[in-house]
């Protein structure tokens, strides 16, 4: 009988051990070396291959400044990214496209109908023709400005985080020691709760000069303007610039 007691003790399952040495280790946390790892992930440059040429006469800082822009808007609004909110481009293409529809409705009217039958109807157009006009140069240069990005960005950490970027571009003049640069200001809001609850807002402006991206025949080193905005963007993001 012992021998039977002693084979069935072998053959059992030996007891489930309490201290934790056989368990797997816990995760580890998250920390914010991590986070600032995801960030800089997430803002890594475009491959190369996937990649346009971009030349312009880099003689004109215009021209520079609308590549500069076009190239930040691409960067930005990947899928990964942000996605690009076209609010401002909207209202003026509705403005435009009403007031076309005005100054070409007043036209036919005017045309169709006999001239003093229809004074009154065709000065109503042309004045609302006018206001429409006015009201659309007052929206660019007051409401919109120098705003040349808005994005948005919803994540899932414990509930519903949405990050919200505005970027404004202008080019600052050339002087006789220095040439023409390209100026970036942000402003980014992280919120919850549809924006009830705050949870980090961030400031930044930061400037480099064309020279830096642009080459003497006028093609642009993407990759290098990428790395430049997308550090910029992963310092306001990380809360690291006021």
């Amino acid at each position: 009988m012992p021998s039977r007691t002693r084979k069935a003790a072998a053959a059992s399952p030996p007891p489930a051990t309490t201290n934790g040495d056989d368990a797997p280790p816990p995760p580890p946390p998250k920390d914010d070396a991590a986070a600032v790892v995801d960030v800089d992930a997430l803002l890594a440059p475009v491959p190369g291959e996937q990649r346009e040429e971009v030349k312009v006469n880099n003689a004109s800082a215009s021209d520079m400044k609308h590549a500069c822009d076009d190239a930040l808007k691409r960067y930005l609004s990947r899928p990964d990214l942000f996605k690009q909110i076209h609010t401002h481009t909207d209202v003026r293409l509705a403005l435009g496209w009403l007031s076309v529809l005005v100054a070409g409705a007043t036209g036919l009217y005017g045309w169709r109908v006999p001239f003093e039958q229809g004074k009154p109807a065709v000065w109503a157009g042309v004045i609302a023709y006018v206001i429409l006009t006015v009201v659309q140069t007052l929206y660019a240069y007051f409401v919109e400005g120098d705003i040349v990005f808005v994005g948005k960005r919803k994540t899932f950490d414990k509930r519903i985080v949405t990050e919200r970027i505005t970027i404004t571009s202008k080019t600052t003049p050339s002087t006789p020691q220095m040439p023409p640069a390209y100026a970036l200001a942000l402003a980014y809001v992280r919120s919850a709760a549809g924006g009830k609850t705050l949870l980090g807002k961030g400031r930044a402006q930061e400037e480099r000069h064309y020279t830096e991206f642009f080459d003497t025949a006028g093609v642009m080193d993407q990759e290098r303007f990428e790395r430049w905005v997308g550090g910029v963007v992963g310092r306001v993001m990380d809360g690291k610039a006021q």
